[in-house]
């Protein structure tokens, strides 16, 4: 994984940037997040919700606390914004 934060606000509570990751899975929590896929494909599965398929274009909203399963097939690169 690798990131670049190109925004974050004076209190540290939002931020916009760059994300990207390679092929494999991963779990994580989430924060308040907006992205849009640039490149590349996963399927982010939510704990006690859907089941994204995302790829070029697409957008989505995870919200705090979402337990999710990102299996990334091509590596992945994300804008977004987020919310801590």
């Amino acid at each position: 994984m690798t990131g670049k934060v190109v925004w974050e606000s004076a209190d540290g509570r939002r931020a916009h940037g760059v994300w990207q990751i390679t092929p494999g899975v991963v779990t994580d929590t989430e924060a308040d997040e907006m992205f849009v896929v640039l490149s590349g494909s996963a399927t982010i599965e939510v704990e006690g919700g859907p089941t994204l398929e995302v790829g070029p274009g697409d957008m989505a909203v995870l919200r705090e606390g979402d337990r999710t399963t990102w299996t990334v097939h091509e590596t992945l690169r994300k804008v977004y914004a987020v919310g801590r």
